[in-house]
This record gives structure tokens, sequence and C-alpha cells, in this order.
């Protein structure tokens, strides 16, 4: 039995992590069945989700667990596509995952507001009396990490334009369409789309959501990508815990 670990529902989204996301659509797209159950971070090398575990064989990363099934299955997300079209899936991908998704990750983690109502719950198991040494020195990592990466070294301003240059990029691709490479959605979406509807939750109060909103495509295409591969999905109970003090 195959079982892809993450996360469901949570904050406005159909999971927390786009990467999640990315991997429970594409698996889907290759029509691989699965089973879906909460990570344990701390069981995996990598220590993050979205995993697999394939008759006991375990695969990390969203894009390895791609590669993982088109070689098991022998066929691929790119068949059929041209090598224009590879190129130009591949860039936005790497687009939306390379600068737009730290955004994104930025303002829920390091905005005090949106962490507290956000990312702290994933901390609210920890005793009492050590919480809040661990969540600053979580912060104070995801800090240095987008320090070391770039995106911290921006004003909120500078990193809103670049959220916007990518987001307005993607709706100019996706034009009239339906989906970014036509009427049918391919690889690109799975990835571009986990990463707008991480984005356009309004759950978090960031810029991110109206800088979506003003383009009337995207609104469109992420409710269109949410009801064709997330409406019929069921995740394992895993309640919001009760709000963790600031």
């Amino acid at each position: 039995m195959i079982t892809l670990y993450g996360w469901g529902p949570m904050f406005g989204c159909p999971s927390p992590s786009p990467f999640v996301m990315k991997a429970d659509i594409q698996l889907q797209m290759l029509g691989v069945e699965f089973t879906r159950a909460i990570a344990d971070l701390e069981s995996v090398p990598k220590h993050k989700a979205p995993y697999v575990i394939d008759d006991g064989q375990l695969i990390e990363d969203s894009n390895f667990i791609r590669n993982h099934y088109e070689a098991k299955l022998g066929k691929g997300l790119y068949d059929g596509m041209s090598g224009k079209e590879i190129a130009l899936s591949w860039a936005l991908e790497r687009m939306a995952e390379g600068q737009l998704a730290k955004i994104m990750a930025y303002e829920r983690w390091m905005k005090d507001d949106n962490f507290n109502k956000g990312p702290a719950h994933f901390f609210s198991d920890v005793p009492e009396p050590a919480r809040p040494a661990v969540l600053k020195e979580v912060r104070d990592g995801v800090s240095m990490t987008h320090i070391g990466e770039g995106t911290g070294r921006f004003t909120e301003a500078e990193r809103m334009k670049l959220a916007d240059w990518d987001i307005s990029t993607i709706s100019l691709q996706l034009d009239d369409q339906d989906y970014l490479l036509g009427d049918q959605p391919t690889c690109a979406d799975a990835a571009v789309a986990a990463v707008l509807i991480s984005c356009a939750t309004e759950f978090f109060d960031t810029p991110l959501t109206g800088l979506i909103r003003k383009h009337a495509n995207l609104p469109a295409y992420i409710d269109r990508m949410k009801a064709r591969y997330f409406d019929h999905v069921t995740w394992p109970e895993w309640p919001m815990p009760e709000p963790v003090p600031a």
C-alpha cells in the first residue's frame, strides 16, 4: 500500500504545505492509488513533508516522489508535451517554488500575528514551560534561513514587488485558458496552483491575498484546481489545537 504523508486542511487551504498539495495532485495525475496519513517529521531523515512510503521504501520531496512513480509506472507527466512546453512548465514551477513560496512562508513565520495564529500551532504539544524557548529557537532558525537565501534581506515592499511580478507572470501565462498550458491540467498546474492557494488564503493577514485577487483569472483558476483535486479528498483527523499563547 502506498501512503502519502503530509497534513490535511488547515489555514483555509487543503494543506498548510504547498508541497504536500503538489505531491497529492501529481500522484492523482499519474493515476496512483494511495492513502493519506499525518506526517511524523522526526521519523524521516530530511524532517520535511511530503514523503511517501511505497512497499516499505521511503521517498522524500515532491519532485523525487514524482520521479519515483514516473519510473515505476513507465509514464511521465511530460508525456505528449513539446520541448518548449517542458521548458516552460519547469520554469513556472521553479518560479513559484523558488521565490513566491518563500515569500509566502516569510509572511506566515516572520510576522508575529500570523505566526501566533498559524505555525505556532504546530508546537502546541510542547510543554508550556519550554514552549516560548522552543518557538524562539525555531523562528530564529527560520529567520536565518530566509536571510541566507535572500528573502529576509528585502524590505516588505521589495518582497511584495517580487511576489507581484511572479503572480502577474502566472496570470499572463494563464490568460483565458482553464489551465496554464491549455484546456487540461499539467504538472505545472500542480506546483503553481499549490503555491497560489497558499498565498491566496484569507486566514493570514498578508498583501499576497490582494496581489492574487487583483487578477480576475487567478481566483477562478484556484477554485478550479481545488474542486478538481481536493473536493473529494479526505485526510485523517488532525484537529486544530487550541490557540497557542503569544
